[in-house]
């Protein structure tokens, strides 16, 4: 946490100094480091919340593994074998159902746990921040995109960075 603290004070400091080339490029940079610092922080907490909370409950799902998917995305190499029987017993159309049923669909069960971890209000303040910022620095002829966009990216490194100390 004390990491934490003085990389923050640290980077703010460097941020303080850039109000002596122009006041432009300082409220800038503070504005679009800020907004992106608060996204990544709170993303990475929302989720941590949210997976903490399914792990504690029980809702756990089992996946495949990534490599497993990518290699056979319909298991058809599954050690899941079909009933013995023969060819002429299979009946094509109870096949076809069996398999329409391994189909995920869109639920409302399946869009309840997507949506609780973009909808955290430690995600949605941040954003919020974000689009209030850039519209301020608009309305008062002080955006400057060039200096706004590599902004954010001092932040999304700084936060990331911060979030892997802290949540894990």
């Amino acid at each position: 946490m004390k990491k934490t603290i003085s990389l923050l004070a640290l980077t703010e400091l460097l941020i303080l100094a850039t109000h002596f080339i122009s006041f432009t490029f300082y409220i800038n940079l503070q504005v679009a480091f800020l907004s992106s610092f608060f996204i990544i922080i709170g993303s990475m907490y929302a989720y941590r919340k949210m997976v903490h909370t399914q792990v504690e409950s029980g809702v756990t799902e089992e996946k495949r593994d990534l490599l497993e998917t990518i290699e056979d995305p319909y298991e058809l190499y599954s050690e899941e074998s079909l009933p013995d029987a023969t060819d002429e017993a299979l009946d094509l159309k109870t096949i076809v159902e069996e398999e329409k049923k391994k189909i995920k669909t869109l639920s409302l069960k399946s869009m309840k746990h997507g949506a609780r971890g973009s909808a955290s209000i430690f995600r949605l303040i941040p954003y919020l921040f974000l689009v209030l910022g850039f519209i301020a620095l608009a309305n008062n002829e002080l955006l400057s995109i060039p200096i706004y966009l590599p902004s954010l990216l001092v932040g999304i490194v700084i936060g990331y960075v911060s979030s892997k100390e802290v949540f894990v």
